[in-house]
């Protein structure tokens, strides 16, 4: 299984994968710093393993935190996490992750500051194995949505490169393989940052699965032809209406699934959730540099000095999406309710 990050002695290694698909070049990463720059500039992505190394930078982090009492720690690393917060504001998981060590620290406030220190790196490791787990339960609930023969169509990348490893839709995609189904995968390529292109297809390649990569903008040609039987994505944040934000590109996915009377599938842990949201509406975009919409890798491909927007994220309403896979189950309209469900089991 590729792993997108593991731990290591004083902090983690991570896998570049701006260098993919050409290099697997590992970089290692031991304060928060270096874990935020790292998030900042797509070292390591995806929601899921953007919420493991954010555990794993606070639990670094709070190594550092020399004051002595509880009150006086929790304050330090709080502070590192409102820092570490601003990486990307779109995917909840990087919140998360650091809301539960903040968590985890505060139930451990009665013990010795190094045992803290120790518990906090206990609790981030956990987190990583946890993110597995919860990604082949993802695998294994979603599988049962793909019929023999099905013709897949993905966006962006959310296989083991997105996780601590397995993948969230691509793991259901890979569950389904696993299963013995014939299955085939149309890989959008996922203009600016061509993670499709770059990561779904080294990702695809490596487990063997049948695939096709296209352009974004050949999606809906497919579609009308008969050859894409579902769409399947992930998602960086869901609101509780069952709003969806995930990487630019999907709404319009959405939009020609529903055109075609084809079923658009989403895959997230409950991670992503987030219910103080009420819509989508209310979900944080972020503007990356202009310069991924101008440039492919390093060259220009426009003229200099033009203006380029960047949005990273778009958001799906929910009456688009026709379930969601969770560890917990499959959820369905309405997602105000069903959602809901699935958290407080």
């Amino acid at each position: 299984m590729i792993k997108s990050l593991e731990w290591i002695e004083g902090g983690i290694r991570i896998l570049d994968q701006t260098h993919l698909p050409h290099e697997e070049v590992y970089v290692e990463c031991r304060d928060v710093s270096s874990i935020a720059e790292a998030i900042r500039s797509m070292r390591i992505r995806g929601a899921p393993a953007i919420g493991v190394a954010a555990a794993a930078a606070m639990a670094l982090g709070a190594q550092t935190i020399q004051e002595q009492t509880f009150e006086a720690f929790s304050t330090k690393l709080s502070a590192l996490g409102e820092d570490l917060a601003k990486a990307r504001p779109t995917a909840v998981n990087l919140k998360w992750g650091i809301e539960r060590m903040k968590q985890a620290a505060l139930k451990s406030r009665d013990l010795p500051l190094p045992a803290l220190k120790e518990a906090l790196v206990a609790e981030a490791k956990a987190i990583l194995e946890e993110d597995i787990r919860i990604n082949q339960a993802i695998g294994a609930k979603g599988q049962v949505l793909i019929q023999d023969g099905s013709r897949i169509l993905t966006h962006c990348n959310t296989g083991s490169l997105a996780t601590a490893g397995y993948g969230t839709a691509l793991g259901v995609i890979r569950s389904a393989k696993a299963s013995g189904k014939r299955i085939e995968v149309l890989a959008n390529e996922t203009r600016p940052f061509l993670q499709g292109a770059r990561l779904t297809a080294w990702e695809l390649l490596k487990e063997g699965i049948p695939f096709s990569l296209i352009t974004d903008s050949m999606a809906g040609s497919f579609m009308h032809r008969g050859m894409v039987d579902l769409v399947l994505v992930g998602a960086d944040r869901i609101a509780a209406n069952g709003d969806v934000a995930n990487k630019i590109g999907t709404y319009t996915l959405a939009v020609l699934a529903k055109e075609h009377g084809i079923p658009f599938y989403v895959a997230a842990p409950l991670s992503t959730l987030d219910l103080t949201l009420q819509s989508g509406d209310e979900i944080p975009i972020e503007e990356r540099s202009p310069e991924e919409v101008t440039h492919i890798g390093g060259r220009s491909i426009a003229p200099p000095g033009i203006t380029a927007k960047n949005p990273a994220f778009d958001i799906t309403p929910a009456r688009y999406v026709t379930a969601m896979i969770t560890e917990r189950g499959i959820a369905y309209p309405p997602y105000k309710e069903s959602l809901r469900r699935l958290v407080e089991r």
